[in-house]
């Protein structure tokens, strides 16, 4: 709740004197003048008004006073509800008004701009990238936190790069974040920002100023070997773990993103022609780039399954992110796949590694990681498996690359001279 008391600049002066309030809420106390002035032996001090009695003009004072506290309040009320705090400028800017009607409410730039995130991860959803408005929607969680903790007001006007640096700052120290996550989160206000500015809410681009160095974590694929054991794996059939490893196979076989795999539907499978294989056509999801992707045996039989709905859950939906992700660690350990890997996260730029059997850091990500290790691998150039996958750039492609130090090996023995290894007896 705030709390507001007027005072005078120089209560011991001969002449008149500036009026001011201080406005106290959350720990913070600010600092707001009157626009009014009036001379010290007309004012009540333990009234914290204008005395009338004798000086009927002070009325008019007294008005403006309680005129300025029912701004303040309303201000500091419109910030409380939607989870903001008011700023010193904008609550001195109340005192700039002479108009004797209640303006409409200072707090909408504040307002406005959760209610046009919002918008945007509404948006996003509506669009169908689900996990993507999720992360949106997660960046802006931490950004509120962040202004509930500093006693910040978030808007387009206070997103500086100094607030930028701080709430970068924040991710680091306080939410705990890796590198990359930090990253991420920029930009994806960096985005809402671009978005907005292209729908008329706001021309700000300081946050372009604001960066944070991305590091990347080695990737982690499976070895041909370990995809094997995972194949064979004996499991019943239907079983929910039988499902899972369909479901993963088939990223592993295809490249495609969870999202893309949960989209398949019968028009995108392409049967064979005398020219072309088994395929499948459809829209990625994360770039709404049109990919065609040929079927493998193996990988028609796990299509016609998912197509027949055998490998939903019991409540005729796919299996979700999460739930695969768990499944994939028991599978990993039952497959044996429990070779010590480093998993290694950046903060500050400080490297924190950690050591862990492989089948505790599988997700469903790692199939495609895996598609691309293994095919490249095979010889398959990396323009080729590029256009199976969808990536645009090799920027974003090389980030799959797992250069393992085998493949190094195997890699400049192809165009070297090499010493034929000694057995020693």
């Amino acid at each position: 709740m705030a709390k507001i008391s007027f005072l005078l600049s120089a209560p011991g002066a001969e002449k008149p004197t500036p009026i001011f309030c201080f406005l106290s809420f959350n720990g913070r106390r600010v600092k707001v003048y009157a626009n009014r002035s009036i001379h010290p032996k007309q004012w009540d001090a333990k009234e914290r008004r204008a005395l009338t009695r004798g000086y009927p003009r002070n009325g008019a004072i007294n008005d403006w006073l309680e005129l300025l506290t029912n701004r303040l309040t309303t201000c500091y009320d419109a910030h409380a509800a939607a989870g903001t705090v008011p700023t010193a400028a904008e609550l001195r800017a109340l005192a700039e008004t002479e108009e004797a009607e209640e303006p409409a409410l200072v707090a909408n730039t504040a307002q406005k701009f959760w209610q046009q995130y919002d918008e945007w991860v509404n948006y996003t959803r509506a669009a169908g990238t689900v996990r993507t408005a999720q992360a949106h929607a997660t960046a802006g969680r931490h950004l509120r936190e962040f202004a509930e903790a500093n006693g910040f007001a978030i808007d387009f006007d206070t997103l500086t790069p100094t607030m930028g640096d701080r709430w970068a700052a924040y991710l680091l120290n306080v939410a705990r974040l890796t590198d990359n996550t930090i990253n991420k989160h920029l930009g994806r206000l960096k985005a809402f920002m671009k978005w907005a500015g292209k729908r008329g809410y706001t021309e700000s681009t300081a946050l372009d100023r604001v960066s944070w160095a991305r590091r990347e974590p080695d990737v982690m694929a499976l070895s041909a070997a370990e995809l094997a054991a995972l194949e064979t794996l004996p499991l019943p059939v239907g079983s929910r773990l039988e499902k899972g490893r369909a479901w993963f196979l088939l990223a592993c076989y295809t490249g495609l993103r969870y999202s893309d795999l949960v989209s398949i539907r019968p028009q995108h499978l392409r049967p064979a022609t005398e020219k072309l294989p088994a395929h499948l056509r459809l829209t990625a999801k994360k770039t709404r780039a049109v990919v065609n992707v040929p079927l493998s045996a193996a990988a028609l039989t796990i299509v016609n399954r998912l197509l027949a709905g055998e490998l939903d859950t019991l409540k005729s939906q796919p299996i979700t992110n999460p739930v695969l992700n768990r499944f994939l660690k028991e599978l990993g350990q039952l497959a044996g796949i429990d070779s010590p890997v480093e998993v290694i996260r950046y903060r500050g730029g400080v490297a924190d590694v950690t050591t862990c059997p492989k089948y505790e850091k599988l997700t469903v990500h790692t199939a495609r990681r895996t598609f691309v290790t293994l095919n490249l691998g095979k010889g398959m150039s990396a323009e080729f498996v590029m256009k199976l996958t969808g990536h645009t750039s090799y920027k974003s492609f090389q980030r799959y690359v797992n250069l393992t130090p085998q493949r190094v090996a195997e890699e400049f023995a192809k165009f070297h001279d090499m010493p034929i290894p000694v057995k020693i007896n």
